[in-house]
């Protein structure tokens, strides 16, 4: 099967959703993908050329209507998710959203209710963080019994691109251009992480904060409406316990998804600053044991034969993609869908309107 692919937006991760479109059957095999055309209010005809598409329109509603599309990657800032996600399932289409999934938990659950609704048309959310060798490396060997039973999580996703006050106030700082802060653009990462390997969460308690309460602008100071950083206190369905952190304020993080599991048996730590390494401890070790990446890591030989020689974050993208194509052409599953990612959408949810008091949550788990 061919799939024809429309592409919508021509930011950072739309470039790397068209890196991962032209690259897919290079590493994976199979027939390449038709790419269709490229939508953005700004694409030009060439940079469309250079991304591999056929054609640019400034128009999404006619990308997504277009005949020869059959799957919708949509990158667009948070506010505009809902909009083309929706239109796109009810064009028939298969759906690859970028995270977070809405600007609100009723955008969320009306998005999976209408996805319900196709059961015929797949959705994926960008949560490519899931799809690192190491990370799956480490899934395993939770699932496998290695470390015993999971006991406690800790997780931190840091970084500093908005620690300095002089950064001008944009649409991301806003509830209506950007949703949530923090917990939108880093915390729901490490969500999606935490759900995959330690199951559902049954409770939390969270804080919030906004660090920079004004941000410059051309109209003069304007306040930021979504916090900076958020930090929870986790009690899973299993009875593990958990602490979650993540902050977009944190000087010197760059993409610090940083996170341990402590289990009966032994002890898991990662963290994406240094992702293609994984360290683990077993009971009766003196310490740490540190793993390359390599080859004996799930789907790393596709890209290099070689270990140690390193996977990077638009890889992980490309098996996203694969993961897509295969669910589309009748294979496994891929997640998180859109039903999952309503599941990741609540705890996010949950922590910003928590406010030091403990939140209940539904036991249900979306396998990601």
């Amino acid at each position: 099967m061919t799939l024809g692919v429309a592409l919508i937006g021509t930011g950072f991760m739309g470039k790397c959703h068209a890196m991962a479109w032209r690259n897919v059957a290079t590493a994976f095999g199979g027939t390449p993908p038709r790419l269709q055309v490229l939508a953005d209010a700004a694409a030009p005809d060439d940079l469309a050329r250079a991304w591999g598409f056929a054609r640019a329109t400034a128009d999404w509603q006619a990308a997504v209507a277009d005949p020869g599309v059959d799957v919708v990657s949509i990158t667009t800032p948070n506010g505009l998710h809902r909009a083309m996600a929706e239109a796109a399932l009810r064009a028939g289409k298969h759906v690859w959203l970028e995270k977070p999934m809405a600007l609100t938990l009723a955008d969320a659950q009306a998005m999976a209710d209408l996805a319900a609704a196709h059961p015929g048309q797949v959705t994926l959310l960008g949560y490519n963080y899931l799809r690192s060798p190491a990370f799956q490396a480490a899934r395993a060997l939770v699932a496998d019994g290695v470390i015993g039973q999971p006991l406690a999580f800790r997780g931190v996703y840091d970084e500093d691109y908005s620690a300095d006050p002089t950064l001008p106030w944009s649409w991301r700082m806003t509830h209506q251009g950007g949703g949530l802060g923090a917990l939108g653009d880093l915390g729901c990462h490490l969500v999606s992480v935490m759900v995959a390997l330690m199951g559902p969460v049954a409770e939390l308690t969270a804080m919030t904060q906004i660090a920079v309460p004004t941000r410059p602008s051309p109209e003069g100071p304007r306040a930021v409406e979504n916090e900076d950083s958020a930090l929870a206190l986790i009690r899973f369905a299993s009875g593990a316990q958990g602490s979650f952190a993540t902050s977009r304020v944190a000087r010197g993080r760059k993409c610090r998804l940083q996170w341990e599991i402590h289990g009966s048996n032994g002890t898991l730590v990662f963290d994406q600053e240094n992702m293609n390494e994984l360290w683990v401890h077993r009971a009766g070790d003196a310490g740490f044991t540190r793993h390359l990446t390599g080859p004996d890591q799930p789907d790393f030989a596709a890209f290099c034969p070689a270990p140690g020689h390193g996977f990077g974050f638009n890889e992980q993208k490309v098996v996203e993609c694969r993961d897509l194509i295969r669910a589309i052409g009748g294979g496994a599953p891929c997640g998180p869908d859109f039903a999952a990612g309503l599941t990741i959408e609540r705890i996010i949810h949950a922590m910003a309107t928590s406010n030091g008091r403990p939140v209940t949550l539904e036991a249900a788990h979306e396998d990601a």
